[in-house]
């Protein structure tokens, strides 16, 4: 048995949750998994689904953290269990065992100032597990660079599960609201500063001066979400970006699929960094190249040229002229092409190999 250790887990929405839900998954199917989770109002329903044993814990976030650690302690006492995995170095902090254990590491996470605190209680965890988990080279190398023992640090890229069929009443109800918008650029994240809504906003303003039916189609909610609207109005862009938010997978998906190129090129953030991106990976099954920044982990998922183009986000000229060349001659159809092929090699039936063989 191997036990999931987790603060990041569905029905709660989040790249981390559909991570760690897609990982129990797939090695449910090898291996027997419990999982150990924060609580989340209306988990029963989702918990009851699944052929594994989910265990919640609720209170206070401190509390939680003590009370979670204690029963898997007293778990590991009472029970054969062969390892841990975990989706984040905290979530092992507590845990007393000599029992193998694996911890994810995703970028913003581990990218403290050397030596401060929050780095060593890091490198302390990380440096005691059997193997660190890095979601791309990027995340590998910061994490060398910060302290951790590189011989210990192997990369697999986070799963994405294979597409769905599209709804067709949903199709049909994006081609009503986009009608003749084209070309459509599209970000499906977060709304907050790595994500660097703002300066494609700002490319956009002179895009429609060569494409004047160009769209930006923004999925989201967050923090900057009225920072952006605001400069959306501010530019006279209320035409060309349209928002979107708690909407339904087979919505999301449709806009996804009726569109030409997914745009997020990400920067640092005081800490906060693009670890990896499988935005770019989900959009990419769709046949759309991506736009992405330099910084971060957007390598391991754009391949530059061939899948996507890959940026400075601080740059707007550069973010500019990587939208251009893109929409070009529709050269997006060949980078498309090229993104849904690769986009393959992220399947979780790919992805779950390596698991196993690390394990």
């Amino acid at each position: 048995m191997y036990l999931i250790v987790t603060r990041a887990y569905p029905p709660e929405i989040g790249g981390m949750q559909s991570l760690m839900w897609g990982l129990t998954k797939e090695l449910s199917k090898h291996l027997m998994i419990k999982v150990f989770a924060d609580y989340q109002e209306n988990h029963k329903e989702f918990d009851r689904k699944e052929n594994f044993s989910i265990e919640r814990v609720g209170g206070l976030k401190f509390l939680r953290k003590i009370r979670k650690a204690q029963l898997i302690n007293e778990f590991l006492r009472e029970n054969k269990v062969k390892g841990i995995i975990a989706d984040h170095w905290k979530s092992l902090e507590l845990i007393n065992t000599d029992k193998q254990k694996y911890c994810l590491i995703h970028g913003k996470e581990i990218n403290h100032s050397k030596g401060s605190v929050l780095n060593k209680r890091a490198n302390k965890v990380l440096n005691q597990v059997n193997k660190v988990i890095a979601n791309s080279e990027y995340t590998k190398n910061l994490a060398i660079n910060n302290g951790i023992n590189k011989e210990k640090i192997i990369v697999i890229n986070p799963g994405i599960d294979p597409v769905k069929k599209l709804n067709n009443k949903s199709l049909e109800k994006v081609e009503s609201l986009l009608k003749i918008k084209t070309p459509r650029l599209i970000t499906v994240s977060r709304f907050d500063k790595r994500k660097n809504h703002e300066k494609v906003i700002m490319a956009l303003r002179n895009l429609k001066q060569i494409y004047p039916n160009i769209v930006y189609i923004c999925i989201g909610h967050g923090d900057e979400e009225s920072n952006i609207k605001k400069l959306v109005k501010e530019l006279g862009l209320e035409t060309q970006v349209m928002f979107f938010k708690d909407i339904s997978d087979d919505l999301k998906n449709a806009l996804l699929a009726k569109s030409n190129l997914f745009v997020m090129p990400t920067v640092i953030f005081k800490s906060s960094v693009e670890g990896f991106g499988i935005a770019y990976i989900e959009a990419a099954q769709y046949g759309l190249p991506s736009i992405g920044g330099k910084v971060g982990g957007a390598s391991d998922a754009i391949i530059d040229k061939e899948t996507g183009n890959l940026c400075d986000g601080n740059n707007l000229e550069e973010i500019y002229s990587s939208i251009d060349e893109v929409l070009k001659n529709e050269f997006y159809k060949k980078l498309g092409t090229n993104a849904k092929k690769h986009a393959k090699n992220f399947e979780w039936e790919n992805i779950i190999q390596k698991y196993l063989k690390l394990l």
